[in-house]
């Protein structure tokens, strides 16, 4: 039998820590997501208390916070006297407060006369970016959540060496933790310091060298620059279709992307991020590497605008940026993201796009490839679907990993974020919006091809899932909420 001072003490050490729980969990959170921390911590107050405290916080270090204001001191300045679109009778007002609220929140401006094409095919997409690599004279900048050499990827990174050899700067940032165990990546590291190519791991967890962080933080961004006046942006990593997962490659399993080749003066506010990265895990400003490039006015009819995010930026940029877009929805708005997981916010915005008449769709993967994340996003599939909004599957083994919004006929949004939690507080994203009637055209085909081979989810057919399955769908809502 416990003695009575062994209960006694630890009931105040528990109620001590709630105390204490209920002052500080709710600071800088979500209503929802300090819920769900303190529900944990009253639980299981031991197990709960040292979750918080090593992955309670979505803020990077202090030291990062003040590295990022440096870079962000740095862009304003250098583009101080840029003045904001005037309006335009080819794009609707409501467009031009979009605009203005992602400077605000990132910094960068719109650009006019730039060109873009989209690749839906995987392979096809890794052999553009080689041929764009290639053409490079001064620079390219690379930057990727995950980075591999293999068949699919080979010729990316053998083009890489090829400018190097003949005296082009390459530069390769990578995130730490998602590409260190892949296959071949120290001996592509020593072959890239062979070849004159430097790189930076990013994020990586350094607490012998005071900086610790939660260990889930990624930078999820997929940049490809060239000379700023060419690059590429969107949801593909520079990996084999695969992702070498076994348990994948033995089912089949495949991810389809959607990527952009993007150039004009838009691309030079995309370098802008890669040099703003590259300072913070180099310390080294690429003041010669981020000078202004003159293209013609007659190159492209497309408005551009680069939305970096993540918790280096004291807002959510990529989520104001979606609501904002499909509050001023008027006709037909469709989203694809792999992983659907929506604050309240977002949530309300789109079932409320749906409820005033505007043709909302969704597309999503069949299948899910990760647990929790699949079973949190269907557990609002029956409020999505019950609001009008149309909900496609794509079919498995493949995974619909392509992350792109489009807004009526003109407006589209194409980059590394998802619709989800953790990619509006931990991940650092980057989204290009796009203004142009020929862009949204080329993103609905694609769309219509993911209708054409999808299954539309019904709510009748929604309804019959079993109560074991809608009971671990909830229960992966809660943990959805805990950051």
């Amino acid at each position: 039998m416990t003695p009575l001072w062994i209960t006694i003490t630890s009931a105040v050490v528990i109620f001590a820590i709630n105390v204490v729980a209920l002052g500080l969990v709710p600071e800088r959170r979500r209503p929802s997501s300090a819920m769900a921390w303190l529900l944990l911590i009253f639980f299981l107050p031991g197990i709960g208390l040292l979750l918080f405290l090593l992955i309670g916080s979505p803020y990077v270090p202090e030291k990062r916070r003040e590295e990022q204001r440096v870079t962000g001191d740095l862009i304003r300045s250098r583009l101080t006297g840029m003045p904001a679109l005037p309006p335009s009778p080819d794009r609707p007002g409501w467009l031009d407060t979009a605009m203005t609220l992602n400077r605000t929140l990132a910094w960068l401006p719109s650009m006019q006369h730039n060109r873009a094409q989209l690749f839906s095919n995987y392979e096809e997409s890794i052999q553009a970016k080689a041929d764009l690599v290639r053409t490079a004279e001064r620079f390219v900048h690379v930057e990727y959540f995950m980075m591999c050499r293999d068949e699919t990827t080979k010729d990316f990174f053998a083009a890489l060496f090829e400018v190097a050899g003949r005296g082009v700067k390459v530069r390769v940032l990578f995130d730490h933790m998602s590409t260190f165990g892949l296959p071949g990546h120290k001996q592509l590291l020593a072959e890239f310091d062979q070849a004159g190519i430097e790189w930076r791991p990013m994020l990586p967890i350094q607490p012998l060298k005071g900086e610790w962080r939660r260990p889930d933080l990624r930078n999820h961004r997929k940049i490809v620059v060239v000379d700023g006046r060419a690059g590429f942006v969107g949801s593909q990593n520079m990996i084999d279709s695969s992702y070498h997962k076994k348990k994948h490659e033995a089912a089949g399993r495949h991810w389809h992307e959607l990527t952009t080749r993007v150039e004009g003066p838009v691309v030079q506010t995309l370098n802008l991020v890669f040099a703003s990265d590259w300072f913070i895990e180099s310390k080294e400003i690429l003041r010669d590497y981020v000078q202004p490039v003159d293209f013609p006015d007659d190159l492209g009819d497309l408005t551009c605008q680069i939305v970096p995010s993540g918790p280096g930026f004291p807002d959510e940029n990529n989520l104001r940026l979606f609501n904002t877009l499909i509050y001023g929805a008027q006709r037909r708005l469709s989203i694809t993201s792999p992983y659907f997981v929506p604050d309240e916010s977002l949530l309300y915005a789109i079932t409320t796009a749906a409820q005033r008449g505007v043709a909302v769709e969704l597309f999503v993967s069949a299948v899910g490839e990760q647990f929790m994340v699949s079973h949190a996003q269907n557990s609002y599939y029956r409020f999505l679907l019950e609001a009008g909004v149309r909900i496609f599957q794509y079919p498995y083994p493949a995974v619909l990993h392509a992350k792109h919004m489009s807004v009526d006929d003109n407006t589209a949004v194409i980059g590394s974020s998802n619709m989800d939690i953790r990619s509006f507080n931990l991940d650092f994203e980057v989204s290009m919006m796009c203004i142009g009637e020929s862009f949204v055209a080329r993103m609905r085909e694609v769309e219509d091809e993911y209708r054409s081979l999808s299954h539309e989810l019904t709510l009748a057919e929604w309804k019959q899932r079993p109560l074991t399955k809608r009971w671990v769908d909830n229960v992966m809502r809660l943990t959805s909420a805990v950051q």
